[in-house]
């Protein structure tokens, strides 16, 4: 067993393994003339690096528009070398940032969002040398992912997690895809729909502090000023509750945001048809055209 760890380490420089949690490494394909940059340190916290894997278009006079991905796992397993299918993104010219962030056996709460908000600062920062354009960022992610992509981006300028990587830099995003993401902690762990131990377990020593889980959850980051957001979620969702879905969606509504939300039928966590994907990936897409992304 410790040779097996050692050579996972080797391989694929990540933690050691229990038996129920495999990682799973996809080898993300981009078009010619683009090119990769692995592991690069986007902050550090103590002894723990955070780390994530950029894919950037040919350089040309003007800057692309980027899309920032979070991997899913309930904030306690998952990496993001679990995640790919970004063609769609490529061939529209975009650069995509791929991150990892501090899961719950390394860190609770808040570390996912505080990584999350560096990997954001890092990017804007270092957005003229990667040839990116500030004003056409897009952060998504799925679940987990989900949640930590509203989070980054509703904050905007409130600097509440950003104490790893305090910057003067203006931080907003030109839109949010929200895939089947957690919107209210406090709900996912203790509401009337789903008692989660993800939830519960990700909180820590705050896990009974309603407040706190009220301020690392998106349906209370909401404002008048805040960036589009899409949303889907599958209605069979035996993981996240739809309703944390439809739960965004009237506070978006209410608050006059401009927002999607695409339900499918039969959804369930993450596991929709192949006609449900194409369906979901097009309508992502026409929503970033029509915001001119």
């Amino acid at each position: 067993m410790k040779k097996m760890i050692m050579l996972c380490g080797l391989l694929f420089t990540c933690c050691a393994l229990s038996a129920q949690d495999t990682v799973a490494i996809k080898k993300v394909t981009y078009p010619a003339g683009f090119t990769e940059q692995l592991n690069v340190v986007y902050t550090k916290v103590n002894d723990w690096e955070g780390k994530l894997d950029l894919y950037l278009p040919p350089v040309k006079n003007a800057p692309t528009p980027l899309v920032i991905n979070i991997h899913g796992g309930g904030w306690n397993k998952g990496n993001k070398e679990s995640q790919s299918g970004f063609s769609g993104f490529f061939k529209r010219g975009y650069a995509v940032a791929n991150i990892a962030y501090r899961l719950t056996g390394v860190a609770t709460a808040p570390a996912a969002v505080e990584d999350t908000r560096c990997a954001l600062v890092y990017l804007i920062s270092n957005a003229k040398k990667l040839n990116i354009d500030v004003n056409k960022i897009v952060i998504m992610g799925g679940s987990a992912g989900g949640h930590l992509a509203l989070m980054g981006g509703l904050l905007e300028n409130n600097h509440i997690f950003d104490t790893n990587c305090k910057t003067n830099e203006k931080i907003k995003v030109a839109a949010i895809i929200d895939k089947y993401g957690i919107t209210d902690v406090w709900d996912w762990g203790y509401g009337p729909n789903k008692t989660s131990k993800s939830a519960t377990s990700w909180l820590g020593a705050k896990a009974k502090d309603k407040d706190f889980a009220m301020s690392v959850s998106p349906l209370y980051q909401v404002k008048k000023t805040s960036p589009p957001v899409f949303i889907v979620h599958g209605d069979a969702d035996p993981t996240v509750p739809y309703q944390q879905s439809v739960a965004l969606k009237a506070k978006l509504d209410e608050l006059g945001v401009k927002n999607e939300f695409i339900t499918v039928k039969g959804g369930l966590h993450g596991k929709f048809t192949p006609e449900d994907n194409s369906m979901v990936n097009a309508k992502i897409m026409e929503f970033l055209k029509g915001l001119g992304l």
